[in-house]
């Protein structure tokens, strides 16, 4: 993510009253995981799998956090079976940040299948989402998915691409 991207999320982390980050780095948003670990407003908690992420997320939440997990695309499919579970049966709101790797732009061919799937699953996970490909609507959209997650008591999700990860 560019530098001043990473900051406009982090701001929106902040505002939208986001006090609990879980993740596993992505090259994308390893600055991100960066700016929010050194945060003394946030409690961060790196993970090696996305699902264990969103389960720490959901504990988080019982404990009276408001949580938020960052990922690549991809994690989302790891992910899916503990939001299903967790998310469907019982609601648990939570902000998912994904790295929108296959979206128009990529340069890697491994990118191009994390693209086709998210978004379907996505809406198989009934998860509404925006895509932010504009760094200054970054800050805005953070807060408008933790409302809505939180309202509807399940995930909400922001997809990152375009000149949020590119300086083309």
């Amino acid at each position: 993510m560019l530098e001043h991207a990473a900051g406009e999320a982090l701001a929106g982390l902040k505002e939208a009253g986001i006090d609990f980050v879980s993740g596993l780095p992505d090259g994308w948003q390893r600055n991100l995981h960066e700016l929010v670990e050194a945060d003394p407003e946030i409690q961060y908690a790196p993970v090696c799998n996305e699902g264990v992420g969103f389960s720490i997320c959901a504990g988080a939440w019982l404990g009276g956090k408001k949580p938020a997990l960052i990922m690549e695309n991809s994690g989302l499919r790891v992910a899916s079976e503990y939001i299903a579970r967790i998310s469907l049966g019982t609601g648990v709101p939570v902000v998912l940040m994904l790295s929108y790797r296959g979206d128009v732009g990529e340069t890697e061919h491994w990118g191009i299948p994390h693209g086709i799937v998210v978004e379907p699953l996505l809406d198989a996970l009934r998860v509404p989402y925006l895509i932010v490909r504009d760094p200054a609507l970054l800050r805005r959209s953070i807060k408008r998915a933790q409302r809505i997650s939180e309202a509807q008591l399940h995930p909400a999700a922001i997809l990152i691409s375009g000149d949020c990860v590119w300086n083309d």
